[in-house]
């Protein structure tokens, strides 16, 4: 059994840093693309298969959507304390701590997942009318909305148990499980989209189906292979000291996420506010494409993440550092080919979701100026992995929440509104807001506390 456990994990403390890096970020990218081509694929059906809703159900699509993400990126954040912990206890070979905290943090999501379900169903309505959802589009909005949150649990153990498996170095059955419930997705979405005109109704039923399917599946595989956690009803419990470690590194991150994600649904309003449901649907849109844009950095830097923090565990700072400007590399390169592309064929990638003119014009505007944001966004991902995996949580929190908060919005708004610039003004919030984030990185750097390990004993790199 203990092997047969064991068999789930991959040491990347040993080996080739290039080769271990790019061998556990390619399934981890490709895993990453194929839920973000999923996702957009809710738009492009929505937005060419509802008929004379299309333009209201994408507004809905992007609307319900966003409110779903803040959700799920508070989950996500959670994640992160619990995946960081796995892979450093994975380097120490602690398995006791293995256990203890595999159980906490599947416990605490199902917690998290029930309450979250029942406050936000009571909430729908207070939630629309505070991100100024256009009228036109309200009940596409809440329609989706609401099967979402039917469908949350789903959604919350899914990235849970792939957080977990992720945290144990392989990268290679979650690749699996979403490449199932991607294709059922898309089925699911010419079905119910296409075929029964459920528009944004049929796009949520379709991504909550194809998520409990991905969630079945991780669970039926840890069973087969005798996983830490037996999923019997007496192995649901929380270990303190776990819960304790969960939440010094999670809870940051669960905050920041949240926070970011609520920042987002400013923009929302902001979007609505100058440019109505032609805007939000262009907002949609080009946030569908940005998010499949962002995939692969954010692949990478999950992968920089647990390489460094098993390196960490193990002792082995210096293959921790060579993980993180390996991955950054690599998501330049990436990010940089999709700068290119979006700067010379902005109209292109607009008329993919839908051919309104005056949804293609807000579109380019707005995807012409948040595009430098792929410029900057390759290092800070990547810094931010490295940091996250030695537990500086904190201070990965106190820069997101600068950046999105203190900067994006303010910035979004003045230029949007008060300067009349539009959607071209949301759009250039976000590279001001990412420039002044990585300032602050470079600063935090130079004073060489991230040589610290604060989930453990202090490690420093050798001389």
């Amino acid at each position: 059994m203990a092997t047969q456990a064991r068999a789930l994990e991959n040491n990347l403390s040993v080996g080739s840093v290039p080769k271990r890096l790019i061998s556990f970020a390619l399934p981890f990218l490709l895993s990453n693309i194929i839920q973000s081509l999923y996702n957009v694929a809710d738009m492009l059906i929505v937005g060419n298969f509802s008929g004379e809703l299309s333009v209201y159900a994408m507004s809905g699509v992007n609307i319900g959507g966003q409110i779903t993400f803040v959700l799920t990126n508070l989950t996500i954040g959670l994640c992160t304390g619990a995946t960081v912990l796995i892979s450093q206890f994975i380097g120490k070979d602690d398995r006791t701590s293995l256990k203890n905290v595999t159980s906490t943090i599947i416990t605490m999501l199902l917690a998290f997942a029930a309450v979250v379900t029942v406050v936000t169903l009571f909430t729908i309505d207070p939630i629309l009318h505070l991100v100024k959802t256009p009228a036109e589009s309200y009940e596409q909005t809440r329609a989706y909305l609401k099967v979402t949150l039917f469908g949350i649990v789903f959604i919350f153990g899914y990235n849970a148990f792939a957080a977990i498996l992720r945290g144990m170095g392989d990268s290679k059955h979650p690749l699996w499980f979403v490449a199932a419930a991607g294709s059922m997705n898309i089925i699911l979405d010419y079905v119910l989209v296409k075929s029964l005109g459920m528009a944004a109704y049929g796009a949520a039923l379709a991504t909550v189906i194809s998520q409990a399917v991905s969630m079945i599946l991780c669970i039926i595989f840890m069973k087969r292979n005798n996983f830490q956690f037996d999923f019997k009803v007496k192995s649901f419990k929380i270990d303190k000291e776990q819960f304790r470690l969960i939440l010094k590194i999670g809870l940051p991150s669960m905050i920041q996420n949240g926070v970011v994600s609520m920042s987002f649904m400013f923009l929302t309003s902001i979007v609505n506010t100058v440019g109505g449901v032609a805007a939000s649907a262009a907002h949609g849109a080009v946030g569908k494409f940005n998010s499949f844009v962002f995939m692969p950095t954010a692949a990478i830097s999950g992968a920089v993440s647990t390489m460094s923090a098993q390196n960490i565990g193990a002792g082995r700072m210096d293959r921790a550092v060579q993980s993180a400007k390996i991955g950054a590399l690599m998501s330049m390169v990436i990010s940089y080919t999709f700068f290119t592309l979006v700067m010379i064929f902005p109209d292109a990638v607009i008329k993919i979701f839908n051919r309104d003119a005056e949804t293609v014009a807000a579109g380019v505007a707005y995807i012409r100026a948040f595009s430098y944001d792929l410029l900057l966004i390759p290092i800070i991902f990547n810094i931010n992995g490295f940091l996250l995996a030695g537990g500086h949580a904190m201070f990965s929190m106190a820069v997101g929440l600068t950046s999105s908060v203190i900067l994006r919005i303010p910035a979004s708004y003045l230029l949007a509104v008060s300067s009349g610039l539009g959607m071209r003004g949301v759009g250039f919030g976000a590279p001001i807001a990412s420039a002044g984030a990585l300032t602050i990185i470079l600063c935090y750097l130079a004073t060489g506390r991230w040589k610290k390990n604060v989930v453990g004993d202090n490690i420093i790199i050798p001389e």
